[in-house]
């Protein structure tokens, strides 16, 4: 039972990692809260991709919106999180690139 829930944690982790608008969504949140208005603009996509990417982060449980008046600020559900992204980024750039030579083009594994 402990391995199935571990397994289906990791895997809700890794779902939104598996998206680069969500990938760059936590690692901007890792920094401070952010608005989403500011969020699409530093990434680079519309509000509403945006918006549609917050709210499956927010059904991961990787994040929340903390209202503020009309709007609503984004920030990192745990303070964990900033630290798994940290180690996560750390452990793949310290990976060999040779292990996935066509990973800019396709899947490698």
């Amino acid at each position: 039972m402990d391995t199935l829930v571990n397994s289906d944690a990791l895997s809700r982790f890794g779902y939104a990692l598996s998206d680069s608008t969500r990938s760059q969504i936590l690692l901007s949140l890792r920094n401070g809260p952010g608005y989403p208005s500011d969020l699409a603009d530093k990434i680079g996509v519309s509000r509403q991709i945006l918006s549609n990417h917050l709210a499956c982060l927010r059904g991961c449980g990787l994040v929340i919106a903390v209202p503020e008046g009309r709007r609503s600020r984004y920030e990192l559900a745990d303070p964990r999180i900033a630290r798994a992204l940290e180690d996560l980024v750390g452990l793949a750039l310290a990976v060999d690139p040779s292990y996935c030579p066509d990973a800019a083009t396709e899947e490698c594994c």
